[in-house]
């Protein structure tokens, strides 16, 4: 039996925009049908909210604080190799079709294909607008094109991304092969034909007490982030605008395009591993907040998360923490490649089959700065977050910190972090995030991150832990030296006071 991955994955697509997350109101008939036929994750959260770095996570399998990506438009180091470079050079076909967001480039992309996937089947966005002429360009980033007479799903990018999917799994069928089938869609502008630039007239977000959070428990950034929004009316937030439907009925469009995927997936790959995914959510006026940011609110931090392992898949719902740093080495495993040590989660093949628990007791965010090219959404926004499923620690470097207890406040309303109730909760997620920082070698860690004002025990110290942590191999590259002997180090993490003789 050949062993195949498919992983789906569209942008800006928040939990309760799916129906089977609970949302009656949304029509994503194929992807709900995903979700009764496997897993379906609830607890899952996306490595940094924003493209290009959240991207970055899910095919490098390496936080963006260690592959570079620390903000869109910024390229991934030289020396990071993606998991179709893993797996070319483990004898598997892979092909990449559709957004990549990980060139460095603009928005659209090079147009050139990385290391690791086909050639033919490779479609970023630039592949799509060289299509057009530059009138089409143009009206290929403009949402009122969803309402002109002669708009149709083929002019879309995500009706031609699918397209080339058919193509490639009518060419693999009884291959080995990894997928990626990657839409921009609905993230803006939104294009999709009738009748999905319609059928949302008249619907609202789900409503929740945050649209009338005051933001005066919270960091100074997310205030500015409101703007405008912090005199607001809460109704007026959630209002069924022409924007926000239209938005919703390009997710449903979306839907439509994958379950094209899908279908043929049944016919010509049943036994495959699936796995849906979206890079980020979107905060839709939730908290007086729109777009995306710095936080770990549920509405833009925990993504939806789909896996089915073939005609025999297990069902159910998840519950345990989950991430996208944990797809690369679950791909590899299901393949049987091994597990480069640089890598930074964990493979989940064996919590999918039900041979073992779920890998995760936390999972992890963080945010440096949204776009390299922008002077705007805040600049430069040092976050990082951690939780356990029930509890939420942000800390915000230059700003104020956040902490929930999301099983008493799943609105995330009342920021506990000074409360004397949950320190004994807050500390040990604190500890469990400096613990992280450390492990995964974060660039940007420090004393800072420890001396918080409500952690008055943990003194700030020139030499923070003592430590150096140099980088594990990654299969590729020999193993690094150690400084003071000029020989192959013998532990990546040993104490700078300890040298080797």
């Amino acid at each position: 039996m050949p062993k195949q991955v498919i992983l789906l994955m569209t942008d800006t697509t928040r939990t309760d925009m799916l129906g089977c997350y609970g949302n009656p109101a949304m029509q994503t008939p194929n992807l709900d049908h995903l979700a009764a036929t496997g897993l379906r994750y609830q607890n899952a959260y996306t490595c940094q909210p924003v493209c290009g770095p959240a991207r970055s996570a899910v095919f490098t399998g390496l936080f963006p604080h260690s592959n570079g990506m620390v903000t869109n438009s910024v390229a991934m180091g030289d020396t990071v190799k993606t998991i179709g470079q893993r797996l070319q050079d483990g004898g598997i076909p892979c092909g990449y079709i559709g957004k990549w967001h990980l060139d460095g480039s603009d928005y659209f992309g090079n147009g050139r294909c990385p290391a690791g996937f086909d050639p033919t089947y490779w479609y970023d966005m630039r592949c799509y607008l060289n299509e057009l002429s530059d009138a089409d360009k143009r009206r290929s980033r403009q949402s009122e094109t969803s309402f002109d007479a002669d708009m149709s799903a083929e002019f879309t990018y995500a009706h031609r991304c699918a397209n080339r999917a058919l193509s490639f799994l009518e060419t693999h069928a009884g291959r080995d092969f990894f997928l990626t089938v990657s839409l921009d869609e609905p993230h803006g502008p939104s294009l999709c034909p009738a009748p999905f630039n319609t059928m949302y007239r008249g619907v609202a977000m789900p409503q929740s007490a945050n649209y009338a959070d005051d933001l005066r428990q919270k960091p100074q950034m997310q205030r500015l982030w409101a703007g405008q929004n912090l005199a607001a009316p809460p109704e007026s937030l959630n209002a069924p605008t022409g924007r926000l439907a239209l938005f919703l009925g390009c997710n449903s469009f979306a839907d439509s395009e994958l379950g094209r995927v899908l279908a043929a997936a049944e016919t010509l790959a049943p036994d495959a591993l699936v796995i849906y995914t979206s890079d980020h959510g979107d905060m839709l006026g939730n908290h007086r907040l729109r777009g995306k940011n710095a936080a770990m609110y549920r509405e833009v931090a925990n993504i939806p998360l789909l896996i089915r392992h073939g005609r025999a898949s297990r069902r159910g719902v998840v519950e345990a923490p989950a991430s996208h740093i944990d797809i690369t080495p679950t791909v590899l495993d299901f393949f049987g490649l091994p597990q480069p040590a640089c890598l930074e989660g964990n493979s989940m093949l064996g919590q999918i089959k039900g041979e073992s628990p779920p890998p995760n007791r936390y999972v992890y965010t963080e945010f440096t700065r949204y776009e390299a090219d922008h002077d705007g959404f805040g600049g430069l926004q040092m976050m990082r977050a951690i939780t356990d499923g029930r509890y939420k620690l942000a800390i915000y470097l230059c700003d104020t910190d956040e902490f929930y207890d999301t099983r008493q406040d799943p609105a995330e309303l009342e920021n506990r972090i000074a409360d004397p109730a949950l320190q004994a909760e807050r500390n040990r997620l604190h500890d469990a995030l400096l613990a992280h920082m450390n492990a995964t070698r974060d660039p940007y860690r420090g004393y800072q991150w420890a001396a918080r004002p409500w952690r008055p025990e943990r003194q700030p110290v020139w030499e923070n832990d003592g430590y150096t942590r140099q980088r594990e191999s990654d299969g590729y590259e020999p193993r690094q030296l150690d400084y003071d002997t000029g020989l192959p180090m013998e532990q990546a993490v040993r104490s700078k006071c300890l040298h080797t003789k």
